[in-house]
């Protein structure tokens, strides 16, 4: 073996990868439980989830093996190919429940959206990986930026993907405080959010607009728009300090929960395994956001440092946005929960981008 195999190997990023496949573990167990019958254990779900993982973890380790500082050539290229899958999808994409999402490709639905959170970090790290002027970021400085987020979340929106479109935007906004903004800027920018979110009212779709006015009142229409968030709220009450155990609860199992292994898998691994199993979860998840911030702070260079703190939010703001809605704290906006829920482009893409986290870590030590 030679010494730099051996380097790379004695400073692989083991906590990160751990991290990873331990909440890849128990999005399997919390998918066998929402597609249990009572009958078998091994539903189709369950066998393509398997898949998923195996596919995802290839990904991750194929991540790993890549030098981040490459990705710096090939951000607008893939940019570019993402925001025309999106197209495509918008032209030819398979719908499913009243959203035209995903791409059929006959062995595999893409979902290019998972796709446009990638996209969207590395072409931002690209455009702020030049050390900001005198005084930060200006407006003037954040055209590029608001052009190259708009386009690929004005396409998901048109999908419709609210949840999607909302955490590029929290993405962004991340990515251009981290990399100095200008404190006149974040004032004009925070007080121009708060002008616009009137206005974007108009422009949701008829039950979007019904699922915000839900959040406040489930109760005033617990049968339609209220219905998500209440069942999700008795599935996580119903579990207790403990839970009811591995397969035994109730909500998925008699199908009240709606979209159970997907954008409310929380409060089904809630109702199982209880207060317990639902801190558990979020330490796992604080841990890899942790883990993050401590790679962004050791980089050994802007670009890969700006790029941590990217892949970080994303995992950041989807956590917060499903748990936050699975709980009721949060109005139903559709976002699966990372490396948890079912799904092969979310899982493939999420594993993928741990793997370009421990890239930027590992090669710290390596150049």
């Amino acid at each position: 073996m030679a010494a730099g195999d051996r380097r790379y190997i004695l400073h692989f990023d083991w906590t990160l990868f751990i991290l990873v496949l331990a909440l890849a573990g128990i999005g399997l167990v919390s998918v066998i439980s929402a597609s249990y019958g009572g009958h078998k254990i091994i539903d189709p779900l369950v066998i393509r989830q398997l898949i998923w993982i195996a596919a995802g973890t290839a990904a991750l380790l194929i991540a790993v093996l890549v030098d981040y500082r490459a990705l710096q050539s090939y951000a607008y290229p893939f940019y570019v190919l993402v925001v025309g899958l999106l197209i495509a999808v918008m032209v030819a994409g398979h719908a499913t429940g009243g959203s035209r999402r995903w791409i059929n490709l006959g062995f595999f639905h893409l979902e290019p959206s998972e796709l446009a959170k990638l996209a969207v970090v590395l072409v931002m790290v690209r455009y702020l990986r030049e050390e900001p002027p005198k005084g930060g970021w200006g407006l003037q400085h954040l055209i590029v930026p608001f052009i190259l987020l708009g386009v690929p979340a004005a396409l998901v929106l048109k999908q419709p993907d609210l949840g999607t479109g909302l955490v590029l935007v929290l993405i962004t906004i991340t990515l251009i405080f981290v990399a100095g903004l200008n404190w006149r800027t974040m004032l004009v920018l925070a007080i121009a959010g708060m002008l616009a979110a009137p206005l974007s009212w108009h422009y949701l779709k008829p039950y979007q607009r019904q699922r915000l006015v839900s959040f406040i009142n489930p109760q005033a229409d617990p049968l339609g728009s209220g219905y998500h968030i209440i069942q999700s709220e008795i599935a996580i009450g119903a579990g207790g300090p403990e839970g009811k155990g591995f397969l035994n609860g109730t909500q998925a199992r008699l199908n009240f929960l709606p979209e159970q292994s997907t954008d409310f898998i929380f409060a089904v691994f809630a109702e199982e395994f209880g207060l317990a199993g639902a801190l558990l979860l979020l330490a796992l998840y604080a841990s890899v956001i942790a883990r993050g911030a401590y790679i962004a702070r050791h980089a050994r260079d802007r670009f890969g440092a700006l790029l941590a703190v990217g892949l970080t939010a994303i995992v950041f703001w989807q956590v917060a946005v499903n748990i936050g809605m699975a709980t009721g704290m949060l109005p139903v906006v559709g976002i699966t929960l990372p490396l948890v829920s079912y799904g092969g482009s979310s899982l493939i893409a999420m594993m993928a981008a741990m793997g370009i986290l421990i890239s930027i870590n590992t090669r710290r030590y390596l150049f």
